[in-house]
């Protein structure tokens, strides 16, 4: 069932990255909701089942009024006396000037709101920390790297068309507001958060918040958050995957359960660390270059406020997940393991854990493509961001 459920999962995220038809990406987005419920149910825990109920309530009552958005769509694409123009995204784009502007905006609203919740935006993240929290790592790695960038996919689409249609600042400030509320909620619940799954989970609305305020900026800020998109990915995989591994090792989530990491498994702990450092936009590491380009943008186009708030709530997060994640590598080590541990070194410590390579081999990877990234963009991915960018809000160069 996990393996069936996980190829269907991928096949649904990819069929909405090929589809340019908006009523197919609908039907892949709540296919995906379909799909990965029962991986997120995969412990067969009562708090793992409330968490899958709550993702199928939340994301389905979201992909509703998405349906309504495209319905609305549809309306603006009609006028007496023409045929309707098709809802594929480069028919629409086409005929932007002559959609209903009306009718428009009010599409980009529901569609905002209902591929918002399945991206993980405030406050419409409510059902993001516990599916994170209780979903296998692996399936965690997925639906923070994998299924939220789907999600924010289906978002970019209907933005193309709302900026063909000449209404680019409409779309633009929702987007800005949105990404600003979601990292003002990341702050204020990674604040004394205790659950390391959890802390990840939310780490997660934050950057969706960040990808949000990228496009709604503009400019040079559309090009930072799609680079963003895939510093993103490539951290929270590799961070979720090192989580799954201090989980199998101490089979507790709780922060205050792990400790002396460094000492007991150090290509873990080494790895959460650069994680940390990471995922909080530290140099040299990917998600510095794309943040800071998107905080270029903004104090390039003016957005004074938004940016130093954005740089506020940064700094905060980072104070917060600092603290708990760096004790859980240089704390006191933990008596009571997992299997694998063996209890009563020569310093009357728990002995080292054995990390095996096909555990910590994937999460050094990603680590590793998440530091070339910082260090040296590949100028085929530049220029291929840049026609994305482009796509979505004129000529970019970056």
């Amino acid at each position: 069932i996990f393996t069936a459920c996980l190829l269907f999962f991928l096949s649904t995220m990819s069929l909405v990255c090929v589809s340019r038809h908006l009523g197919l990406i609908w039907v892949a987005i709540e296919a995906t909701t379909l799909s990965s419920a029962p991986l997120i149910y995969f412990h067969r825990h009562h708090r793992s089942l409330e968490a899958a109920w709550k993702y199928l309530l939340i994301c389905s009552v979201g992909i509703a009024l998405a349906l309504l958005g495209n319905f609305f769509l549809a309306v603006a694409a009609s006028a007496p006396g023409r045929a309707p123009i098709p809802l594929v995204v480069e028919a629409l784009v086409a005929a932007g000037k002559s959609l209903d502007p009306m009718w428009l905006q009010a599409a980009f609203i529901f569609l905002l709101v209902g591929y918002g919740t399945k991206m993980g935006l405030a406050p419409m993240h409510t059902w993001l920390p516990d599916a994170h929290s209780e979903a296998p790592a692996v399936v965690s790695a997925l639906l923070s790297g994998c299924l939220l960038n789907s999600a924010f996919l289906a978002l970019l689409r209907a933005f193309q068309v709302l900026n063909a249609a000449g209404m680019r600042d409409f779309a633009q400030s929702l987007l800005l507001a949105f990404g600003l509320i979601s990292l003002l909620f990341a702050a204020v619940f990674i604040i004394g958060q205790t659950d390391y799954k959890r802390l990840l989970a939310y780490s997660s609305v934050e950057h969706m918040g960040i990808l949000a305020f990228g496009i709604g900026i503009g400019g040079l800020g559309t090009w930072g958050s799609l680079l963003h998109t895939l510093n993103h990915s490539l951290t929270k995989a590799m961070l979720f995957l090192v989580a799954g591994n201090i989980y199998l090792a101490t089979h507790t989530k709780q922060m205050r359960g792990v400790g002396g990491l460094g000492h007991q498994m150090p290509m873990t702990g080494t790895l959460w660390l650069l994680g940390l450092f990471a995922i909080t936009g530290a140099p040299p590491f990917g998600p510095f270059i794309s943040e800071f380009t998107i905080l270029r943008a903004a104090f390039h186009t003016g957005h004074y406020y938004a940016a130093t708030a954005m740089l506020f709530l940064l700094a905060v997060i980072f104070i917060a997940m600092s603290g708990g994640m760096i004790n859980m590598v240089q704390g006191q080590p933990r008596r009571g393991l997992g299997p694998g541990a063996v209890v009563g070194g020569a310093d009357g410590l728990p002995a080292p854990v054995s990390e095996s390579t096909l555990t910590i081999l994937p999460p050094l990877l990603l680590a590793l493509l998440v530091l070339i990234l910082g260090l040296y963009l590949p100028p085929t991915l530049s220029q291929l961001l840049a026609q994305g960018a482009g796509l979505l809000t004129g000529s970019v160069r970056p």
